[in-house]
């Protein structure tokens, strides 16, 4: 009962409405004035002066400065991902998914600084990778889309309500658990990368700084390391409350799913951007699938009924 009430404690105060809320707002005033600081820096380093720093078209074309206030905006995306994790894992997967489109979103925004209008365009390869980005976006969008048609079917096989099998409810406590120990490691995580950065921006040469060349995967990359572990440890953890073959499977499929996304990080060009696709496409197969079991399982359970009376 004690470690229950402190869970709730810990919870309430990293995870509540009321935390989200104002963590919402806070975000939306750093990405205002971040895009400020960041269309300042570009005019200083236009008149030349800001000298010691990596060249990068981020610092040269306004178009870019829309980047930063991005990258605010999905960290705020990563800690909606966390507050979701104890209510639903529909809803937790589908933050994963709209992330890693967001981040290609805010890579768009990149590769337009970098664009060379030219008769070339399909020979040259910043041209050939705004073209992926731009087709991969929509397919994402209309992915997610899909996805959250699945995620809100619901078929009741059961009378009794979930919430009062102990077995759930010890699983929604383990799920809070781990949602309170992920707000801290995602913030530590995310100032680390974005020191690391700063680092590599106004000292190039300095061991173990982030180049410019990985700006997409600051943070991320770590992001879904941790992430990869987490849903290992839920997997494990739901084994408690149930042995569903159908529900084995689509939890182990939202981890290939999302092991596929971190690799994805580790190449480039439309390789990235297959990977993506293809995480995205499996987890919605998986969660189809998933959800005819389930309807056929209700069918079966309301037959049964029938029977009975």
């Amino acid at each position: 009962m004690e470690m229950y009430k402190l869970s709730e404690k810990i919870y309430q105060k990293l995870l509540s409405k009321k935390t989200r809320e104002r963590g919402e707002h806070l975000i939306l005033w750093i990405a205002l004035v971040s895009f400020i600081i960041h269309l300042l820096i570009i005019v200083l380093v236009k008149f030349n002066l800001i000298t010691n720093i990596e060249s990068s078209n981020l610092l040269k074309n306004p178009i870019a400065a829309i980047y930063t206030p991005f990258s605010f905006i999905l960290v705020y995306e990563v800690y909606l991902l966390v507050y979701y994790l104890p209510k639903s894992t529909s809803i937790y997967i589908s933050k994963q998914y709209e992330i890693i489109t967001l981040i290609i979103i805010r890579r768009l925004f990149k590769d337009l600084s970098d664009l060379t209008l030219s008769e070339n365009w399909f020979n040259i390869k910043n041209d050939l990778q705004f073209t992926y980005d731009l087709i991969s976006s929509v397919i994402l969008f209309y992915l997610i889309y899909l996805f959250y048609i699945q995620r809100t079917k619901n078929f009741i096989n059961s009378d009794t309500n979930k919430f009062d099998d102990p077995s759930i409810s010890k699983f929604i406590t383990a799920k809070k658990w781990i949602a309170a120990v992920l707000v801290p490691v995602f913030f530590i995580t995310a100032i680390y990368s974005f020191f690391s950065w700063g680092i590599g921006v106004f000292q190039p040469d300095a061991t173990h700084a982030i180049s410019f060349k990985n700006i997409n995967n600051i943070f991320f990359e770590q992001f879904f390391n941790i992430l990869i572990i987490a849903d290992v440890i839920l997997l494990l953890i739901s084994f408690f409350h149930t042995d569903e073959f159908h529900k084995v499977i689509r939890n182990s499929g939202f981890i290939i799913s999302t092991i596929l996304i971190r690799i994805s990080f580790s190449v480039t060009g439309i390789i990235n951007n297959v990977l993506i696709v293809i995480a995205i496409l499996f987890g919605l197969l998986v969660l189809i699938i998933h959800n005819k079991f389930e309807k056929q399982l209700a069918k079966e359970h309301r037959e049964g009924k029938d029977i009975e009376s």
